[in-house]
C-alpha cells in the first residue's frame, strides 16, 4: 500500500453513521382501513407498537404487543408513498416462505398484500442488535452463524425467478457518470487514479455459485439473542458463491476499527479463497454502495446515503491495502 492511499482512506472518520432510515412511519400514522386490515390479520387488536432501530425501509417497522398477550414484528409500506420498498416486501415474502426451519431466520406468520399496502408479520425475536462498535465476542458469534448459514442455505433452497439481481457493481457506470464520478473522486483520490483496475475487477468477476446470500449483510440486519443470532430483511437475497455475505460483513467491521484482512484469512468461508475472488467483491460492494450514493437526488433519505457512503469506502479501504 502506498503512503497516500493509505491517508487518504484513513481519512475517513470510523463508525458506522445512524443505522435507522429517516422515514420510518409510526403504527398509529398508518390509514386507519390498513391498521384495521392487518389486526384482523394478528386475530387481535394492537396495545403498542413500538418503531424499531436498525435498517432503511420506509414505512412501518415495529414491535408490535397485541391484546391477547402475544408478540410479533409487523412491517408494512404502501405503493404510492414508498413503491420500492412495497416490492421489497413482497418479494421477501416470496423468499421468507421458502426459507428452511433451519435457517437462521425469524419466522414469518402472516403477510398482507392488497396491491397498495404490504404488510409483513414475523416471529418477535428476543434479542437486539449487535453493539457498534463491535464487541470481539458478539463479531465471533455472527462470523460462526454465516458459516452455519452458508451451509443450511446451499444448495439454494429459493428458486431463483423469486430473487433479484445481486446488488453489486457500479464503476462503469459511474466512469460514465460526470457529474457522480466527481463526487467519488473528492471522496477517494485513490479510486480516481485506479477506475482503470476497479472497472476490470468488475468485468472479470466470478459470481458463479449455488448458495443463497442474504445480500445486505450488515449489522443493522442481525439480532442477537442469549444464545442465537438471526438474520433479518430479506428481500435483496441472491444466489452465488458462499463468500459473499462474510466479505461484505467484515468490510463493514472495519468501520469499528476492525482489521479485517486476518479474519478473512482464517474464516472458513474466505481462507482457500483466491485472492482475487475477494478482491472483485470489495470492488463490486465498493461500486454499487459510491454509485448509488453518489447518483441519490436530495429527496433521498440522509441517513440511507450517509450509511451507503461509508460502507463503500470501507470496502476501499480494505482493497486500497490489498492490492
Amino acid at each position: 500500500m502506498t503512503r497516500d492511499s493509505g491517508e487518504e482512506l484513513a481519512a475517513v472518520a470510523l463508525g458506522l453513521p445512524e443505522a435507522t432510515g429517516s422515514r420510518r412511519v409510526a403504527w398509529a400514522a398508518l390509514p386507519r382501513e390498513v391498521t384495521a386490515r392487518i389486526e384482523r390479520l394478528l386475530g387481535s387488536p394492537v396495545v403498542t407498537a413500538i418503531s424499531q432501530p436498525g435498517g432503511f425501509s420506509e414505512g412501518l417497522a415495529a414491535r408490535v404487543l397485541l391484546a391477547d398477550g402475544s408478540r410479533v414484528f409487523v412491517k408494512a409500506a404502501g405503493s404510492s408513498t414508498a413503491p420500492a420498498v412495497a416490492d421489497f416486501h413482497r418479494r421477501e415474502i416470496a423468499v421468507s416462505r421458502r426459507l428452511p426451519g433451519r435457517a437462521p431466520v425469524p419466522r414469518l406468520l402472516d403477510a398482507y398484500d392488497d396491491g397498495t399496502w404490504v404488510a409483513l408479520v414475523f416471529e418477535e425475536i428476543p434479542g437486539r442488535l449487535p453493539a457498534q462498535p463491535w464487541r470481539p465476542e458478539e463479531l465471533d458469534r455472527v462470523l460462526s452463524a454465516v458459516t452455519e448459514m452458508a451451509n443450511v442455505l446451499t444448495p439454494s433452497p429459493v428458486e431463483a425467478a423469486v430473487l433479484g439481481r445481486p446488488r453489486l457493481g457500479g464503476w462503469s457506470a459511474l466512469a460514465e457518470d460526470t457529474a457522480a464520478w466527481a463526487k467519488v473522486a473528492e471522496l477517494s483520490p485513490w479510486a480516481a487514479r485506479r477506475i482503470d483496475r476497479l472497472v476490470g475487477l468488475e468485468e472479470n468477476a466470478s459470481l458463479d455459485g449455488r448458495t443463497l446470500l442474504h445480500g445486505d449483510l450488515y449489522p443493522f440486519n442481525i439480532m442477537l439473542t442469549a444464545d442465537r443470532v438471526f438474520v433479518v430483511d430479506w428481500p435483496h437475497a441472491w444466489v452465488g458463491p458462499r463468500h459473499c455475505d462474510v466479505v461484505t460483513l467484515l468490510s463493514s467491521a472495519s468501520l469499528s476499527g476492525v482489521d479485517p484482512q486476518p479474519i478473512a484469512e482464517s474464516h472458513p468461508l474466505t481462507r482457500d479463497l483466491d485472492r482475487g475472488r475477494l478482491d472483485e467483491v470489495l470492488a463490486l460492494h465498493a461500486g454499487f454502495l459510491l454509485r448509488a450514493a453518489t447518483s441519490a437526488g436530495p429527496a433521498a433519505d440522509r441517513n440511507l446515503v450517509a450509511m451507503m457512503t461509508a460502507l463503500g469506502l470501507s470496502s476501499l479501504r480494505w482493497l486500497s491495502r490489498r492490492l
